[in-house]
């Protein structure tokens, strides 16, 4: 844990010079250990330059999401107050729902490089490669009944699109609740899930899991999502770094959830001036349907209203139905 505590340090203070005797009394380990750390960076790829009674300047790192890069970001968040940085994992979600099980306390952030089983709504994949995306799930434990939490879906996406315009200086869309856009394609993809006391039906947990394509390549995807998916890499025309992407994405769900449910009416009106599927000809689908209809507005719960073509309306929750383009993907 030293070494990420000490680079820690050397982010908060990136381009000054930190004492070893400084960091040792403020971490309460021994200057050994200091330098050890310092060394472990090194070989992970950190170029970290020292000098004779001034100390170690952090001049560069690698692409890493790690509790050591976050930490000093989110000082003081309830949500990534407590970190999970893995190398590779089945999935965040089902990572934080073992978690969940354990005991873990609510604000815990699970963060993998690799999901090997990444999952989307209704069974599908998600697919997450190493070292290319953000693939993130939040630990939450809010006091409320299920049916107070079926809209927090659209909460984490305006969430996630405030982090990306914080990080990147660029604003995506939001297709329908759960898919987020950039130039026509999928960037982002959320998959909320929740935990139910077996006997009183109560909410045990709450986890929205979040995964950003953010270096991809187009060989990066398989063909047939390749047309439809980009990432920030590809519609900025530069690399994003994830852990300041990260930082961003997480301090705006603290935000949302902090103000969850009481800020409903500045959230609403930031997803439907995000939601880019009103106005629009759509193709509802299900497992054994697929139906044409106008997409109409976003009502005030949060639902799709839309206008069949015998002129009947309705307003769609997100766990009834897919939504897409008559034409392709938006």
């Amino acid at each position: 844990m030293s070494r990420e505590t000490v680079l820690s340090l050397l982010r908060e203070r990136q381009g000054e010079y930190l004492s070893g005797e400084a960091m040792s009394r403020t971490l309460g380990i021994s200057r050994a250990g200091v330098w050890k750390a310092i060394e472990g960076l090194r070989q992970e790829g950190y170029v970290i330059s020292s000098a004779p009674n001034r100390g170690y300047r952090l001049e560069q790192g690698p692409d890493l999401v790690r509790a050591g890069e976050l930490s000093g970001p989110l000082a003081g968040c309830l949500v990534g107050r407590e970190l999970l940085c893995l190398d590779t994992v089945d999935s965040t979600n089902t990572e934080c729902k073992r978690q969940a099980m354990a005991g873990a306390a609510e604000g815990l952030v699970v963060i993998s490089d690799e999901q090997t089983g990444g999952r989307g709504r209704l069974g599908r994949s998600f697919q997450s490669p190493k070292g290319c995306g953000l693939y993130l799930s939040a630990l939450l434990r809010p006091r409320l009944d299920p049916g107070e939490v079926t809209d927090f879906t659209a909460w984490a996406a305006v969430a996630v699109c405030d982090g990306i315009q914080a990080a990147c200086g660029v604003r995506p869309q939001i297709k329908w609740t759960n898919d987020i856009i950039l130039g026509g394609k999928k960037l982002v993809g959320i998959l909320t899930e929740l935990g139910l006391e077996s006997e009183s039906n109560a909410l045990e947990y709450l986890i929205p899991g979040i995964g950003i394509n953010v270096n991809h390549q187009p060989e990066d995807f398989s063909p047939e999502i390749r047309d439809i998916a980009t990432s920030l890499a590809q519609q900025l025309g530069k690399t994003v770094r994830r852990s300041e992407l990260a930082a961003q994405v997480i301090l705006a769900l603290d935000r949302a959830y902090r103000g969850f449910p009481e800020n409903k009416g500045e959230y609403l009106e930031k997803y439907r001036s995000d939601c880019i599927t009103p106005g629009h000809q759509v193709q509802l689908i299900t497992p054994v349907s697929r139906q044409e209809a106008w997409a109409v507005e976003v009502d005030d719960q949060f639902r799709l209203v839309v206008e069949l073509p015998d002129g009947e309306r309705k307003a769609l929750s997100a766990g009834e139905v897919s939504v897409r383009g008559m034409y392709g993907y938006v």
